[in-house]
């Protein structure tokens, strides 16, 4: 049988096919667990402990804890890259773009909480390792996406001319995704309302008028 950090355990000459659904359940223990308490900082007798089953079983399941987390960015980066294309693709205005932009955001946020918890956290240092690569390509896509967009909105004088382009994305980014700290599913708000509220502030701001 494996130990935390060996290889594959031994299974007695039986093939394992684990349930799609079961997978799921285990990365959604495991990014709760990863975002809570960090990913160095976690083990797999961790993860498994929270799962309910024995630390060897998980391998049965997956190659390593790098391959867990993998798995839980990736496919949160592949959803959120899904959604954003489909919002640059949509040949909608500037501001469109970008209330559309925010709203797909929380929607993220809604759906993977926990992954976006981890990629604050994780992302600086993962982007290091050869396997994580995707991450730089993902925030240099992230970043030309957006800077485009602010961008394009002061040429069409639909954004202030005087604004600071890369300290505008870098407010909107960061105030977005902090979300992911607060937000709990199913609460009081739905992503779409939370999305309404910041982008009235954001766009419109917070004082009353003369």
């Amino acid at each position: 049988m494996r130990a935390d950090n060996g290889g594959v355990p031994k299974q007695n000459d039986k093939t394992v096919t684990p349930s799609p659904a079961r997978r799921r359940e285990l990365l959604a223990t495991a990014a709760e667990v990863f975002a809570a308490q960090g990913y160095n900082a976690t083990t797999v007798r961790k993860i498994a402990d929270e799962a309910g089953m024995l630390a060897g079983s998980l391998y049965y399941h997956f190659d390593s804890k790098e391959g867990i987390l993998d798995e839980i960015l990736s496919s949160f980066l592949e959803e959120l890259w899904q959604g954003y294309d489909a919002v640059l693709a949509a040949g909608l205005g500037p501001r469109e773009t970008i209330e559309a932009l925010v709203t797909e955001s929380f929607r993220e946020i809604d759906r993977h909480r926990a992954a976006v918890a981890i990629y604050q956290k994780e992302s600086k240092h993962l982007a290091k390792q050869e396997r994580f690569g995707y991450l730089v390509e993902s925030q240099q896509k992230f970043e030309k996406a957006w800077l485009g967009t602010l961008e394009r909105g002061v040429a069409a004088q639909v954004f202030r001319s005087d604004l600071d382009i890369r300290l505008t994305y870098r407010f909107v980014r960061d105030t977005v995704w902090v979300a992911a700290s607060w937000y709990r599913p199913g609460g009081q708000h739905s992503p779409e309302e939370i999305a309404r509220q910041y982008l009235s502030m954001v766009l419109d701001g917070i004082a009353v008028r003369e």
